[in-house]
């Protein structure tokens, strides 16, 4: 008897893995950095690059934004200009805002998450199938 009930996606785009350069994305594996909400998903060229962020504006109750391996600050004109369509963002690492997405797309919540790869490393043994 199993007590944990496997989480159902549906349609939509679970984030399953990521490592030194990739996410593994409803088991598609994608190279660099990547957003992705619901159905959909992309490359992403990192804070600088708003375009895709903003056209999520309307679709999205929150954007989970990963900063690389460690949190950073976002930067406030980003911030600003998300909350100025309506979209709430939260920066955090990686690793912690592909998990909360995870979490609260399972829920059938309106997020997406727009992530900067992990960085290779050159003896990086960890490769994706």
């Amino acid at each position: 008897m199993s007590l944990l009930t496997e989480a159902n996606f549906g349609a939509s785009l679970p984030i399953d893995g990521y490592g030194p350069g990739f996410f593994r994305v409803a088991g598609e594996v994608t190279r660099g950095s990547i957003w992705v909400s619901g159905e959909e998903m992309g490359s992403w060229g990192g804070l600088d690059d708003r375009a895709p962020l903003l056209a999520l504006a309307g679709k999205l109750d929150v954007l989970f934004i990963g900063t690389g391996e460690e949190i950073a600050h976002l930067p406030k004109d980003l911030v600003s200009e998300l909350e100025a369509e309506g979209l709430m963002c939260e920066g955090m690492a990686t690793p912690s805002a592909a998990r909360t997405y995870n979490v609260l797309l399972s829920e059938g919540r309106r997020v997406g998450c727009a992530l900067i790869a992990m960085p290779e490393k050159p003896d990086a043994s960890e490769t994706p199938e």
